[in-house]
């Protein structure tokens, strides 16, 4: 089949059906009844389960938390797992967020690149397979989550409650193929501080950088404002000084991006708290400052470089001070070379060390990924992506971020962001978990391709 070929003929189906589910904010809210994740969350799985039965796939839903659309039959599965769910919109958006803007060859929207676009491209690729009538020894399960960004939730209670395919993978990542993903590890830092700030608060979740903050602060006088000008300028940042009553409010925007890459961001929060330590000498923001300022960890004594996942990450990505009581929760992505324990320990050792009056607890811990880059699994999908896409340079590899793969046994993740030299992308396509979040259409349309030839093969 030239999948290629029959991706391009599906573009205007898909590009309507992809705006649907864009247009829906399915951000994770309160639960309701046959809605553990909330009402928008929810529609998207209603969404995606009525194109399932538009196309005469078998649709299961396993009690609100995800969706099954299968094809075929056997008694071995191959599967496809993505997420319905997205990030806040967040502010600095040129385009609107829940709704899918294409221009040019590319295509904007909340979600259009993690993940709802894969996902649409992995549903397209499935629905070329029925059209085809090709002929499988395995069922294909398409397994759509709605909590993929707040903790996987999801995908816990599917393993326990439903079908698991033997293997597959996720797009929800990059080309060529992920074979490693680094651990994750919520850390919480709490107790009672003695500083000059009256409360502090910025972040929406751990796993995004901290792109807005704000402070209030007792004591102020026009030296300061001319120091907080200055630092501003000096790290090319937006900020603004309200008057709040006898207090003063200040705030910083900052930049945000994936807590697995929080290099690429400019987190707020602690600009705030570094300007706030320098310029009233405050011990406890100086030091949270000298702690937390360095994506590799090395202020909490955990710096590491893996042999195959690279560099240990940390976020600090949701930070509360309020009436000298604090709560800072930071995502740490790791590498095989190190556990968990591990990392505590340092920790808790560089607090000590510190004498920072802050206590430090785990909140969430998931192993990391790692499958065999010598596996069928791994080799069979390389060589699809390279025939697909004329790629012969770029090896399989590892990420900081995590994906559903973490959570079945021998998957991995497979795109849909292909390798690209940084002059040839536009500079106006956000990230993910940025704004103006977008993907190429030409990129999407290969992955359709991509992802229909690794199923066939896969299920043959």
């Amino acid at each position: 089949m030239n999948w290629m070929e029959q991706s391009i003929s599906q573009t205007t189906q898909m590009l309507k059906d992809l705006e649907g589910l864009i247009a829906i904010p399915s951000v994770r809210e309160e639960a309701q009844k046959n809605a553990p994740f909330g009402t928008e969350c929810r529609k998207a799985l209603d969404y995606m389960m009525d194109l399932g039965r538009r196309e005469g796939f078998e649709v299961q839903d396993i009690d609100g938390y995800a969706c099954v659309l299968s094809y075929g039959e056997g008694t071995e599965s191959i599967g496809v797992l993505g997420h319905l769910d997205v990030v806040p919109q967040g502010s600095g958006w040129t385009k609107e967020p829940f709704a899918l803007t294409i221009k040019d060859d590319i295509l904007f929207g909340r979600g259009v690149a993690d993940d709802k676009g894969p996902g649409m491209a992995a549903f397209y690729a499935l629905k070329l397979m029925k059209e085809a009538q090709l002929s499988l020894s395995k069922k294909v399960m398409l397994i759509y989550g709605c909590d993929e960004e707040s903790g996987m939730e999801c995908m816990d209670y599917y393993v326990k409650h439903a079908e698991v395919p033997q293997m597959g993978f996720v797009p929800d990542a990059d080309f060529p193929v992920i074979y490693g993903e680094k651990g994750g590890l919520h850390i919480e830092l709490s107790g009672s501080c003695d500083s000059v700030i009256q409360s502090l608060s910025g972040g929406e979740r751990a796993n995004i950088v901290i792109e807005h903050a704000q402070a209030v602060l007792n004591e102020w006088d026009e030296e300061k404002t001319a120091l907080f000008t200055f630092y501003l300028k000096s790290n090319q940042l937006q900020g603004e000084i309200k008057s709040q009553g006898s207090a003063v409010q200040i705030s910083i925007r900052g930049r945000s991006a994936h807590a697995a890459t929080p290099y690429q961001g400019a987190n707020a929060a602690l600009h705030l708290l570094n300007f706030i330590g320098s310029a009233f000498q405050d011990r406890f923001a100086q030091q949270t400052y000298a702690l937390l300022s360095d994506w590799k960890g090395s202020g909490l004594h955990c710096e590491t470089e893996g042999a195959y996942m690279g560099f240990l990450t940390l976020n600090t990505g949701i930070i509360h001070i309020d009436r000298h009581e604090a709560s800072i929760l930071l995502d740490i992505r790791y590498p095989n070379d190190i556990d968990a324990d591990y990392i505590e320990s340092k920790i808790k050792e560089a607090l000590f060390e510190a004498d920072y009056p802050l206590m430090a607890s785990v909140k969430k811990q998931v192993d990391p990924l790692f499958v065999d880059p010598n596996s069928e699994l791994v080799t069979t999908l390389m060589d699809v992506y390279r025939t697909y896409s004329g790629d012969s340079f770029h090896p399989a590899k590892t990420i900081g971020g995590g994906t559903y793969a973490k959570k079945l046994a021998n998957f991995v993740a497979y795109g849909p962001e292909f390798p690209r030299h940084p002059n040839e992308t536009a500079a106006e396509i956000g990230g993910v978990h940025q704004p103006d979040e977008g993907i190429y259409l030409s990129d999407l349309q290969k992955a359709v391709a991509i992802y229909a030839e690794a199923i066939y093969r896969l299920a043959k």
